[in-house]
């Protein structure tokens, strides 16, 4: 594991050359995404104006705008890996936080 020896450079030159991968726990990657896009406090109003919308007579579309506020938020945790990935090597920052938070592990491709 390297993940405390690389510089943000170091990694994305070395990720980009194929000499180490990453990997990621899946259901950390999905909290810290969740925390960061506040998806909780973007799910409430959409399902409340879903709920609304059906209580005033729009009931398929108030009940399309509940599952969306449904499925949305949990496409989006799943794809939090890849999410993560992409802006990890955009953002140092970000990719301190990530690695030190134990949720991305960069691992030597063996042979390199």
């Amino acid at each position: 594991m390297l993940n405390n020896i690389l510089t943000h450079n170091e990694f994305v030159s070395r990720y980009r050359s194929g000499h180490v991968t990453v990997q990621f726990d899946a259901r950390a990657a999905a909290r810290l995404l969740s925390a960061r896009l506040l998806l909780p406090l973007l799910t409430l109003p959409v399902l409340g104006l879903g709920v609304g919308l059906a209580l005033i007579g729009w009931l398929w579309t108030g009940l399309s705008i509940i599952a969306l506020g449904i499925v949305v938020p949990r496409l989006i945790k799943r794809s939090a890996p890849h999410f993560l990935l992409t802006q990890v090597l955009e953002n140092a920052q970000l990719y301190d936080e990530v690695c030190g938070q134990g949720v991305m592990q960069i691992v030597e491709q063996s042979g390199s």
